[in-house]
């Protein structure tokens, strides 16, 4: 997993960091790229972009300005653009809340301390050969704006050091056994997105846990249509092949996810860092071709598909300590959205 990251400062940096990466040689085997031929015709300029007015949202009476959605949004294809507004908006909030939560906590930082850290930023942006003002520019960011995302990363990461004992860590390493030896699942699944109204909600669970018996009952089928000599080996993999071909037909006809393209398949991911907690937790409950019951997180309502599982290597504590804090941020994240959300004041501008 990655360490804590400075992510007010890698928005900026990322930027550089692209460039370079789109600077390396092709991969093995594949072709190198073609020179461009210069057109017969002279390309119209691209318009340039207009930083976008107004507010998107307002918490607690703290404004989430509509040009830090599209800073984060424009990075997105059309395609996909309605389902990461839901998902960048949400994180948006949630930072706001966290602030209004170490605010109250009265945990400070120094400015000294994000002076050195944008003096240190403008160092790496120059040895990348780019200029720290153009590279705010390009993100749409002021100055002072760039402070005050420097400075609530720097709040956030102190508050969880102070909470972060050696005493915390260890505990959640030994509680979290299959979090830190590398287990991975993969899995299918299909998103539905009701929405706020209780009776889509309803229509939604409804409609996964019907695809669910349905998919149970052609699996039973496949299994029963075996000759009475098949052994149960034969009868699992008949099983596991209905159950993955059905359920990657509902989700191509009725999952929302962009990954419905792919059946709604994900790939491998860890138990911590990649899904939501609600998502992974339910995820990492099942064995191969088993599914959950209706999981809900805050993109929609889920049912998911486990296809298959590799299990890890027992670690260290000292191993993976890293590893351990990252997690423990973010079930602090979680438990303080969790207090400050449901009592806050959450205005949500119309797109």
């Amino acid at each position: 997993m990655r360490k804590m990251i400075r992510g007010a400062a890698a928005l900026v940096l990322g930027s550089a960091l692209a460039a370079s990466a789109a600077a390396q040689p092709p991969a093995p085997g594949q072709p190198p790229p073609v020179t461009p031929v210069a057109p017969l015709v002279t390309p119209v300029p691209k318009a340039p972009e207009v930083r976008p007015a107004g507010n998107a949202a307002i918490v607690n009476g703290k404004a989430i300005p509509e040009v830090a959605v599209y800073r984060a949004l424009r990075q997105f294809p059309e395609a996909h653009r309605d389902l990461a507004r839901k998902e960048i908006m949400a994180h948006l909030i949630e930072n706001a809340l966290i602030d209004e939560y170490l605010t109250a906590l009265k945990v400070m930082v120094d400015e000294k301390d994000v002076d050195k850290l944008i003096a240190d930023l403008k160092k790496e942006l120059n040895d990348a050969k780019k200029d720290y003002t153009k590279e705010l520019e390009a993100m749409m960011l002021t100055e002072a704006e760039f402070r005050v995302e420097v400075t609530a990363q720097m709040k956030w990461e102190k508050f969880v050091q102070q909470q972060g004992t050696d005493a915390a860590l260890k505990q959640l390493f030994d509680s979290s056994p299959d979090v830190f030896d590398g287990t991975m699942v993969r899995a299918r699944h299909i998103l539905m997105t009701p929405g706020e109204n209780a009776d889509k909600q309803k229509d939604a669970a409804q409609k996964l846990r019907g695809i669910k018996q349905v998919v149970e009952q052609e699996a039973a089928k496949s299994v029963a249509a075996l000759p009475p000599t098949a052994d149960a080996v034969a009868k699992a993999q008949a099983s596991a092949n209905r159950t993955d071909e059905l359920f990657a037909a509902y989700a191509k006809e009725y999952s929302t996810c962009p990954s419905k393209k792919d059946g709604g398949d994900l790939n491998f991911f860890p138990r911590a860092g990649a899904m939501v907690e609600p998502f992974a937790k339910a995820a990492f409950a099942l064995k191969a071709y088993e599914m959950s019951d209706v999981v809900a997180t805050e993109f929609g309502y889920h049912l998911i598909l486990v296809t298959q599982r590799r299990q890890g290597v027992a670690k260290k504590f000292e191993e993976v300590k890293e590893d351990v804090r990252m997690l423990y941020a973010m079930r602090i994240r979680e438990s303080v959205i969790a207090m400050m959300k449901p009592k806050a004041q959450i205005t949500i501008t119309p797109k």
